[in-house]
């Protein structure tokens, strides 16, 4: 099958600064890709190279087995979705999705029957005559989604889009987001810092770091099986064992990952489960967060262990700070990571 999307060995830098270093990766016809990384990393400079907002100094992209390195942002069959919206103020919600067949000369009765339709696709049918001030945000951003899916193309990227909204409305529209991506059978690029986000949508993430790839995988094997201790701590919450602390506690070197979730937090001497690697520590925090309690554990002078154990009424068994406890896993929860 031939890619919606192809990045074939991608430079481009700033000056001295490297943005996108060797990058290579394939997005499949119909996917939800997301492009996830903190701020810097390279994912935005990905996300404009594929636009063709930008151009690589060295490497190809390839859209639909196509070489598209060279041609110009409206020769290609895509659209992007800002995190800003973009709408335009003076227009109405129903002028603003029309925008883009206006400029390709579709007819006027046409283009309001195509605004319509797009509208009621992203449930806001009868809102057409209102202008984007009169909206929420999260109005504002389905707006903007109709408006770059009117004229359906093969590729939809989206640079943040719900960065702007408060927690529960970008929750809201992580769910509508999927949904309507799954209906159109669009090949969606969504880029985030939001490791939830693309965690809870995108088929596969690309998480990048220092503009390269440290992992390219699905939701389930980045957070069960990291390779590197940076795609630990990134995606999800982890403990990176390394040094001498992961080899008094392993008898290897190698640095090794474990969620907090995967440890059980006993007292002190308690006997742990067979076959259950243990370490002694002092309790030194309990964070609480509702559904679960983290606990900040130090096993010696430079190791820190979080454990998130779960609220079930048995919080206020938790022994006090300052307390000695003591820590159990079973061996195959740890994730061997690639040495830095």
């Amino acid at each position: 099958m031939t890619a919606a999307i192809e990045l074939q060995d991608a430079c481009r830098a700033f000056g001295t600064v490297v943005a996108l270093d060797h990058v290579s990766l394939n997005v499949a016809p119909g996917e939800f890709f997301a492009l996830l990384g903190p701020s810097g990393s390279g994912k935005t400079t990905c996300l404009r190279l594929i636009a063709g907002f930008d151009r690589p100094d060295s490497g190809r992209i390839l859209l639909d087995g196509e070489d598209v390195t060279d041609v110009p942002p409206y020769d290609r069959n895509l659209n992007t979705v800002f995190q800003d919206y973009a709408l335009f103020p003076h227009m109405t919600v129903a002028e603003n999705v029309a925008y883009g067949p206006r400029v390709r000369g579709v007819a006027a009765s046409e283009r309001r029957r195509r605004a319509a339709e797009m509208l009621e696709l992203v449930r806001l049918g009868g809102y057409g005559d209102r202008r984007p001030a009169q909206l929420s945000g999260g109005q504002r951003q389905r707006v903007a989604l109709a408006r770059a899916l009117i004229n359906r193309p093969k590729v939809l990227l989206l640079d943040e889009p719900l960065g702007a909204l408060d927690l529960k409305l970008r929750e809201e529209m992580q769910g509508e987001l999927k949904g309507l991506q799954q209906r159109l059978g669009i090949t969606f690029v969504f880029v985030t810092h939001d490791q939830g986000e693309a965690l809870s949508m995108a088929d596969r993430v690309a998480v990048f770091s220092q503009g390269r790839v440290e992992q390219l995988d699905t939701p389930r094997s980045l957070y069960a099986r990291p390779r590197t201790a940076f795609v630990a701590a990134f995606v999800g919450s982890a403990n990176v064992i390394e040094g001498g602390a992961a080899e008094r506690l392993t008898g290897l070197a190698q640095p090794f990952a474990i969620r907090p979730e995967l440890i059980e937090l006993l007292p002190a001497g308690a006997v742990p489960p067979d076959g259950a690697i243990t370490c002694d520590g002092t309790l030194e925090e309990v964070l609480y967060h509702g559904a679960s309690s983290r606990c900040q554990v130090r096993i010696d002078e430079t190791t820190l262990v979080a454990v998130a154990r779960a609220e079930s009424g048995a919080g206020a068994t938790l022994p006090p700070p300052g307390a000695p406890v003591r820590l159990a896993w079973r061996p195959d929860s740890m994730v061997r990571l690639e040495a830095g």
